[in-house]
């Protein structure tokens, strides 16, 4: 015989909830007391129920499928080739490499390593047409699967100039499209993120950072092969907020898709901010990265590049490697984050987060474009003032006390000291040099407040 739980319990509407709530706060003013607002102007309710939800949107997240990746920047080409198989080895599913220049040799550095099933992602942080054509060949010969990483337009944001000048550059990636087979667009947007943009701004950013490839390359030519964008995301400490934010990117991208008849595959490789990260008590570095990996999962990324705790003050190391690499496997292998395809579906709160960060970025996409595109209010600086606006009222919340890290702004451990173990320079570069634009800077919110620590010690 079927028994049905929870049978003889009548439904409650939520009508009868908020009565309830409000008679237990005595007078108090509901909409001060539980509805908080974000820094988008996302008015958040304390309970979300059915009767009051109408989903209109759809999004397919393969959580349970993400793929460990490994960061590996190439300098010693033997080093980095025995870095990737020992990674692979113990659990990396997908390896990450940074090139520097373009005499490094694809044969050498793919030596051994296995070619099936595992994507290789080449960040190219030069333009070279000559070179693309030796991957798109080895590709061929090998069957391996290689994703390139180009953004051109990434690098006019992040270092101000063009790699020769925007005819120029985007001539090459027309030369590129329809020359070679290879995957190469990509975007690399996380830098939003770590310079203090918020999700809307985020989104609608990377929203038009894509908009500028499908307007000045010409992608017919790849219509019918399997061609994947690649999109690198931060993702911040706001746990439920960032699955949101996700699920919002992978809409957006595919309305954007459909409306220059692409069907286009986005990958999205997620990496934890490291806005929020701090060189004093570093261990809780490992407590933000977890949750923000967590939000990555759920909001459905495909691959995850986990920061190292350590990794604003030491050179890349093996034991913060494998640190990284270790929580995502208990994150997959201990936590049944493996077992559950689409997780958010059908959360009221998640899915009105999802609906009003989608809408809101779209209203500014077309805000941008409107106003002659990204590219153009980058020229301008309009994109620069609004993250800097952003990032200054977020740098005010800290400063306050009112957004909190543990260990640096709240509960600081007098006696932690960290000036003889800096490998690197923690701290924003200033480099000058003359520009086209002024470029979007990543900052910390605790460096301030680390330098004067560290004048002290």
């Amino acid at each position: 015989m079927e028994h049905k739980l929870f049978q003889e319990f009548p439904p409650v509407s939520s009508k009868e909830w908020k009565q309830k709530i409000q008679f237990e706060l005595k007078g108090a003013d509901y909409n001060e007391k539980l509805i908080w607002e974000s820094p988008e102007g996302i008015k958040v309710k304390p309970f979300y129920h059915k009767d009051e939800f109408i989903n209109n949107i759809s999004v397919k997240t393969n959580a349970s499928q993400f793929k460990i990746t490994q960061n590996i920047f190439v300098h010693d080409i033997p080093k980095s080739n025995k870095k990737a198989l020992d990674s692979l080895n113990r659990g990396a599913e997908n390896i990450y490499f940074t090139i520097e220049n373009d005499t490094i040799s694809i044969t050498k550095l793919m030596q051994n390593l296995p070619l099936e099933k595992v994507i290789y992602f080449f960040y190219l942080p030069f333009l070279s047409i000559d070179f693309v054509k030796q991957i798109n060949n080895f590709i061929s010969a090998k069957k391996a699967n290689i994703k390139l990483i180009i953004d051109t337009v990434g690098q006019l944001v992040k270092e101000g100039n063009w790699f020769e000048n925007l005819e120029k550059d985007f001539s090459n990636l027309n030369t590129i499209a329809s020359k070679n087979s290879v995957s190469f667009l990509a975007i690399k947007s996380g830098i939003y993120q770590n310079a203090g943009a918020n999700m809307v701004q985020q989104l609608a950013y990377t929203l038009a950072h894509v908009n500028e490839y499908f307007n000045r390359i010409d992608l017919s030519v790849r219509a019918e092969s399997r061609t994947t964008i690649t999109i690198e995301v931060a993702i911040g400490t706001n746990y439920f907020f960032e699955i949101a934010k996700l699920r919002a990117l992978r809409i957006l991208f595919n309305t954007l898709a459909k409306e220059y008849n692409h069907n286009f595959d986005c990958h999205i490789i997620a990496t934890p901010t490291k806005r929020n990260k701090t060189i004093y008590d570093y261990n809780v570095n490992m407590l933000r990265t977890t949750t923000e990996c967590m939000s990555a999962i759920l909001g459905g990324a495909d691959s995850i590049a986990n920061l190292p705790y350590d990794a604003l003050y030491h050179k890349d190391n093996e034991f913060g490697d494998r640190i990284a690499r270790n929580q995502l496997l208990v994150l997959k292998n201990e936590s049944y984050f493996d077992k559950v395809n689409n997780p958010a579906d059908g959360t009221y709160y998640i899915e009105t987060l999802t609906e009003q960060l989608a809408e809101k970025a779209l209203t500014l996409f077309k805000d941008i474009e409107a106003n002659g595109g990204f590219i153009t209010q980058l020229i301008e600086g309009t994109i620069q003032r609004k993250i800097k606006e952003s990032a200054e009222k977020e740098q005010e919340l800290f400063d306050s006390g009112k957004e909190i890290l543990l260990g640096t702004n709240k509960y600081p451990n007098k006696n932690d000291k960290m000036k003889h173990n800096l490998e690197l320079f923690p701290f924003v570069k200033t480099n000058s040099r003359k520009t086209l634009i002024t470029p979007i800077i990543e900052k910390r919110l605790a460096e301030k407040l680390e330098q004067e620590r560290l004048a002290q010690e």
